[in-house]
C-alpha cells in the first residue's frame, strides 16, 4: 500500500481532469434524479397516510434503482469510450427495478393522490436507468424507447385519476427531463471519446515517427554497408581459393583489401551514426519551437543577453546543451501534459545556462529512472565540468536547467564546424522534427585496427 498514492487534482493531465469531470456530471445526474425521487417516496406517502410498508419500500426501492442506475451509467461509460462491455444481466436487472419504481410512482398516484408531484415522480424514475442506456444504444433506438415510454404513459397516467391536462403536463415534464438528460450525457461522452481518440492518435504520431527514424537509419546503414560488405565476402572467398593453390602473395592482397574496405566501413558507419547524433543548439531551439508548436503548447525562447550569441559558443557545448533542448522537448511531449513551455539561454557569467520549465507537471516525475535519458544528460554535461538539475518549481511547474562553464578568454567557435549544421549527411538534423533522440554510436569506443 505504501507504493499506492491517489494523486488530487492538480497532479492529474488535462485529459484525466476532464475525463473525471465528464463522468462525475452523469453521476450527478443520476444521483439528483434519486434524491429528488427518495425524498418523494419518502415524504408523500407519509403526509398522505399511506400503509407504513409502502412509505419504508417506496423509498427502498428508490435507492435500489439509484444504486442500478449507477453501476449500469459506470459500465455504459466505459463502453462508450471502447474500454469495456455491459453486462446484458446488469442492464436488465437495472430495467426491471425501473419499471418497478415508476409502477410504484404511478400506483401511488392512483391511490393516495401525490397531486402535483407525479410528473416529477415518474421523471425522476426513469431518469436514471435512461441516462446511463442511451450511452449503450444507438441514437434512433433510444428515441424509440422514449417514445414507447411516453406512448405507455399516455395510457397509464389517466387511470390514476388524472385529467387531460394533467396528463398531458405530465407527459411534457416526463418527455423533457428525460430526453434533455439523455442528450447532456451523450453529448458529455461524445466529446470525452474524442478527446481520447485525439490522445491514442497523438501516442501512434510518436510511435510512428521513432519507427520512420528506425527504418531511416536502418536504409542508410544497408546502404553504406552492403556493397562493402559483398565486396568483403567475395575478396575474402578469392582469398582463401588463392591459398589454397598456393598463391600466397595474392592471398595477403587480397586479404590486406579487405581489411582496407572492413576500414573504410567502419568510418563511413561512423560518419553516418555521428549524422543522426549530431545535434546543433540553433537546430534544437529552433526544432523545439516547430514540435511543440505542433502539439499546441506555447513555446517561448530567450535568447543570451550580453553574452556570446548562440553560435559562438564552443561546439561542445552547444552539442551538450542541443541534447538538453532535444530531451527536454521530449518529456514535454510524452510525460506532461503542457500548455506552456519557456527555453531560456544565458552565457553572459562564465557560464552557459539552459533553463526548460512547463507546466505539464508530470504524475510521477521521471527524474534518475532508468530510460529517462536525464542520466546520459548528466554524463555529457559532467564532461565539461557541466551539471543538470530537474524538478518541480513553484506554481505546479516542472524546471530543467543545465549549467556548463565557458572556456576563459570568451567563447570564440571551433574551425571546421558550420554553425547552424547538424553534422548530418545533408545538413540537417533529421530528428529535431521530432524530439526522438538518435541511436547509440556504436563504433565511438572502436579503434581503425583490422
Amino acid at each position: 500500500m505504501s507504493g499506492m498514492r491517489v494523486r488530487g487534482w492538480s497532479g492529474r493531465s488535462g485529459l484525466a481532469k476532464v475525463d473525471l469531470y465528464t463522468r462525475g456530471t452523469v453521476y450527478l445526474l443520476v444521483w439528483t434524479a434519486l434524491l429528488a425521487l427518495t425524498l418523494l417516496m419518502l415524504t408523500r406517502p407519509v403526509r398522505l397516510g399511506a400503509h407504513p410498508f409502502v412509505a419504508v419500500g417506496a423509498p427502498l426501492l428508490a435507492v435500489a434503482n439509484g444504486v442500478a442506475s449507477t453501476l449500469l451509467a459506470r459500465r455504459a461509460m466505459d463502453a462508450y469510450l471502447g474500454q469495456g462491455r455491459v453486462p446484458p444481466r446488469l442492464a436488465g436487472g437495472a430495467a426491471v427495478i425501473t419499471a418497478l419504481t415508476a409502477g410504484t410512482a404511478l400506483w401511488l398516484g392512483a391511490t393516495v393522490g401525490m397531486e402535483g408531484t407525479l410528473p416529477m415522480a415518474l421523471s425522476t424514475a426513469l431518469v436514471p436507468f435512461l441516462t446511463a442506456h442511451c450511452l449503450i444504444v444507438r441514437r434512433r433506438t433510444t428515441v424509440l424507447i422514449h417514445a414507447g415510454l411516453l406512448a405507455l404513459l399516455g395510457v397509464l397516467v389517466p387511470l390514476t385519476g388524472r385529467s387531460t391536462e394533467e396528463t398531458l403536463f405530465t407527459l411534457g415534464t416526463v418527455a423533457f427531463s428525460i430526453g434533455w438528460l439523455a442528450f447532456t450525457a451523450r453529448v458529455s461522452m461524445w466529446v470525452l471519446a474524442v478527446m481520447w481518440e485525439l490522445r491514442e492518435a497523438r501516442d501512434v504520431q510518436a510511435r510512428l515517427a521513432v519507427a520512420e527514424e528506425r527504418l531511416r537509419f536502418g536504409r542508410d546503414l544497408h546502404d553504406v554497408l552492403g556493397r562493402n560488405l559483398a565486396v568483403i565476402a567475395l575478396k575474402s572467398e578469392l582469398a582463401v581459393q588463392l591459398a589454397r593453390r598456393g598463391a600466397e602473395r595474392r592471398a595477403l592482397e587480397q586479404m590486406a583489401e579487405v581489411q582496407r574496405i572492413a576500414r573504410e566501413s567502419q568510418r563511413e558507419v561512423r560518419d553516418v551514426v555521428r549524422g543522426y547524433r549530431g545535434a546543433d543548439l540553433r537546430t534544437e531551439l529552433d526544432g523545439a519551437r516547430g514540435v511543440l508548436g505542433a502539439a499546441g503548447i506555447d513555446c517561448t525562447i530567450e535568447s543570451p543577453g550580453d553574452g556570446p550569441p548562440v553560435g559562438a559558443l564552443p561546439v561542445e557545448i552547444q552539442s551538450a546543451l542541443a541534447w538538453v533542448v532535444r530531451e527536454a522537448t521530449t518529456n514535454v511531449l510524452r510525460h506532461g501534459d503542457a500548455a506552456h513551455c519557456a527555453i531560456a539561454l544565458t552565457t553572459g557569467t562564465g557560464t552557459a545556462a539552459l533553463t526548460v520549465e512547463n507546466d505539464g507537471v508530470p504524475g510521477r516525475t521521471a527524474v534518475g529512472a532508468p530510460g529517462s535519458g536525464l542520466t546520459g544528460l548528466r554524463e555529457r554535461l559532467a564532461a565539461l565540468g557541466g551539471t543538470l538539475e530537474a524538478g518541480p518549481a513553484p506554481d505546479a511547474r516542472f524546471r530543467l536547467t543545465a549549467r556548463v562553464p565557458l572556456p576563459a578568454g570568451g567563447a570564440p567557435d571551433v574551425p571546421g564546424r558550420e554553425p547552424g549544421r547538424s553534422g548530418h549527411p545533408d545538413g540537417v538534423d533529421v530528428t529535431a522534427a521530432t524530439g526522438v533522440p538518435g541511436p547509440a554510436d556504436p563504433t565511438d569506443d572502436q579503434n581503425d585496427h583490422g
